[in-house]
């Protein structure tokens, strides 16, 4: 279970006892503790597609509060466009150093939402990573050593097509074994309210993820995302996890839904950065 923290500045995360544990500065997000009004009420970190929309200032004001309460107010932070896809993207410390220009090139060049990616891996531990969510699963991995991390955008679409695979496969590449990952997976839409059609459930059987889809007591197919991307973290050697019961549908104090708002809805984020050395 994940645990609930609220900040200094009345900001309120949800974080891993297991990253916390090896030192990883990271959190979830939720909708407390910033300046956005209704129906963006109130810690809003992204707009939704559609003429409903929060402004820019206010964005930038609640990522400054955020940023604040968790520490990082001069960390940069690396974004990619988020597509429902499986690609991983690296950041890497190649050696250079963690303020080295090629680092620098890199979160100008490839991180400011330039990539499309829905996952990001690096070892650079001057920056942190930062993915948007509201349904969508985060999945933050780390390295037991907190060295290496990962944020992860698990959406329906993300999961069927290897996300989870492809972003263990490129840590290991990195000579990191899964039995050495940890994983925290965030606040998602639950399997009472992640209602489906014949297709999008076909698409977790061809997946190979039957195991997550039921009919028990529902009239439609029901898809338990949290059971899916468990099963993924498990067949790829991942063996330590938490989290995956917190429900962004039921839970509309602390969160943002897309599907229970009907898209005029706000975004959190799911943020980490590695370890210090």
């Amino acid at each position: 279970m994940l645990a609930r923290v609220t900040l200094p500045n009345g900001v309120v995360v949800y974080q891993s006892r297991l990253l916390t544990a090896v030192g990883v500065p990271h959190a979830f997000s939720t909708r407390i503790g910033g300046v956005s009004s209704v129906p963006f009420d109130s810690l809003n970190l992204g707009n939704p597609q559609g003429a409903v929309q929060d402004s820019v200032d206010n964005l930038q004001r609640n990522f400054a509060i955020l940023l604040s309460a968790l520490g990082l107010t001069d960390v940069p932070m690396a974004t990619v466009q988020q597509v429902h896809g499986c690609e991983a993207a690296l950041l890497r410390a190649e050696g250079e150093g963690e303020y080295s220009e090629s680092v620098a090139a890199e979160l100008r060049d490839r991180f400011q939402g330039q990539t499309r990616a829905d996952a990001i891996i690096s070892d650079v531990a001057s920056a942190a990573l930062a993915i948007r969510m509201a349904d969508c699963a985060p999945v933050l991995l780390a390295s037991e050593d907190g060295r290496t991390v990962a944020a992860i955008h698990a959406g329906w679409r993300g999961v069927v097509s290897g996300v989870i695979a492809r972003s263990i496969s490129e840590i290991n590449t990195l000579g990191i074994t899964s039995d050495r990952i940890l994983a925290s997976i965030g606040p998602m839409i639950s399997v009472k309210y992640f209602e489906v059609g014949s297709e999008v459930a076909g698409e977790f059987h061809a997946a190979g993820l039957s195991a997550a889809v039921t009919t028990a007591g529902y009239t439609k197919p029901h898809v338990d995302l949290a059971a899916a991307i468990k099963l993924q973290l498990q067949r790829c050697g991942v063996t330590r996890m938490d989290g995956g019961s917190l429900c962004t549908y039921a839970n509309a104090t602390d969160f943002y839904s897309h599907r229970r708002d009907q898209g005029i809805t706000g975004r959190m984020i799911a943020i980490i950065r590695p370890a210090a050395a």
